[in-house]
């Protein structure tokens, strides 16, 4: 494996601060006598899960839990984004539990389907909030959040998204219940096009998928690119859903650049295969992706997945692999994972929203919000269940750091500090991480 390199933005990234950094019981319990609650606090303390609320004699549904729903991919384009995100968040609702809950009764979680298109969606939205859930997680696609974020927030309820990226989100009319754990594009647009400009790559072709993340990706990669020097020999915005990409292909190749970038999700792989029969694929040409398509389910669509090989992306988060203790919990949820994108961002999204319903004292939605910013911001630092428990337990203000990074979000509800991943497809078609770029909005 290649070693990791992390720095920071170079001159390309305009208006934005930067900084280096690093991321780096049983049935036999209920025939004993009842511990006093102070012995009950030590016993758990020392055994690292300090309660953060009295333990709820069940976790069953009802009026007093906090309940959250899903609106992730289980089909559709995006769905390798799936499991990991599913594993995150049911990964944090059974700490959170086993930790005692949220204000008294335990955290509820309803999984729900997003697909790729506002059809499925609006219908898993209308069915949560028949079931009155307080707080919803996704969706993963940008585009998807933005049919149903009206509906949710209007609703008087919080929607967390793990990885919507578009910018579109940052002023977005949400009545202050929107919020995100992924950075914006505009921070891995400019690395994107700091990569590039690294690797030498002076002119390019850019392939990109109409919706938001597409659109919004591709403004903020082209322009810092060109500001850098960098020249723009032919673009194109393609319907994810055509029969086939021949043209865009053909006029991609005809144009003769250094690079090829692709912003899209699973279609990229009909893209790729194009490219490869014209011999312009990772062999040959410069191709980069991004966070929508740079997974390993890129290469198992190729029955050779060495096909891939050389081929480079960005993708926002920390190196989670590398927290090993992570993944290992990860793995106890879902023993199958193969990817781990987003996974992290969808544990703190649960966190961050339980922490604040503590604060709150409630779980109806506008209270909660009204908190979340500040749970990530301005108080005593921690990042886990027990730490942050200890901290509210004893009065005091917390500033939850997450396994997906510091967070430290803006009043707009989203991260200001961010970590872009630089991934590229090895000799055998396995991801890895090969460099790691830091900024601060």
């Amino acid at each position: 494996m290649k070693k990791t390199r992390a720095r920071n933005f170079g001159a390309l990234v305009v208006g934005l601060a930067l900084v280096a950094g690093a991321c780096g019981g049983s049935d036999d319990a209920a025939e004993e006598p009842a511990e006093e609650p102070a012995a009950e606090e030590a016993a758990a303390e020392e055994e690292g899960t300090m309660p953060i609320a009295p333990p709820a004699a069940d976790c069953e549904e009802g009026d007093d839990a906090l309940t959250i729903g899903g609106i992730l991919p289980e089909t559709g384009n995006l769905a390798f984004l799936g499991p990991p995100e599913f594993a995150g968040v049911e990964l944090a609702v059974a700490e959170l539990n086993a930790a005692g809950g949220v204000n008294g009764a335990c955290v509820v979680w309803l999984p729900g389907d997003s697909g790729d298109n506002g059809d499925v969606a609006n219908a898993t939205v209308d069915r949560l909030l028949a079931e009155d859930v307080d707080a919803f997680i996704g969706a993963a696609s940008s585009g998807v959040s933005l049919t149903v974020i009206d509906k949710i927030t209007n609703a008087g309820k919080i929607q967390f998204s793990p990885a919507n990226t578009s910018p579109a989100f940052t002023d977005y009319a949400d009545n202050g219940l929107y919020f995100r754990s992924a950075p914006s594009d505009v921070v891995q647009g400019a690395a994107l096009a700091d990569l590039m400009i690294g690797d030498g790559a002076l002119t390019a072709a850019f392939i990109v998928m109409n919706d938001s993340y597409g659109t919004g990706l591709f403004e903020y990669t082209s322009a810092p690119y060109t500001a850098a020097g960098g020249e723009i020999v032919y673009e194109v915005i393609y319907d994810p859903q055509a029969e086939n990409f021949d043209a865009e292909v053909s006029a991609a190749v005809a144009a003769d650049p250094d690079a090829i970038v692709i912003i899209g999700f699973d279609e990229t792989s009909k893209i790729l295969t194009g490219l490869i029969e014209a011999g312009a694929g990772p062999a040959e040409k410069m191709i980069y992706g991004s966070d929508g398509n740079m997974g390993n389910a890129l290469a198992d669509a190729f029955d050779d997945p060495s096909v891939v090989a050389g081929m480079r992306g960005t993708v926002p988060g920390v190196d989670i692999e590398t927290n090993e203790d992570f993944i290992a919990r990860l793995l106890g949820v879902d023993a199958e994972l193969q990817d781990f994108a987003y996974s992290g961002e969808s544990y703190d999204a649960v966190m961050v929203i339980a922490l604040a319903a503590i604060v709150a004292g409630s779980n109806d939605g506008v209270a909660v919000g009204a908190e979340i910013n500040d749970i990530t911001r301005g108080g005593e630092k921690c990042s886990t269940v027990a730490d942050c428990g200890a901290i509210l337990a004893a009065g005091g203000d917390v500033d939850y750091d997450g396994v997906s990074g510091p967070l430290e979000f803006i009043d707009a509800g989203e991260p200001s500090e961010a970590s872009i991943l630089i991934k590229e497809f090895n000799a055998s078609g396995e991801l890895e991480v090969v460099d790691i770029i830091f900024g601060k909005i």
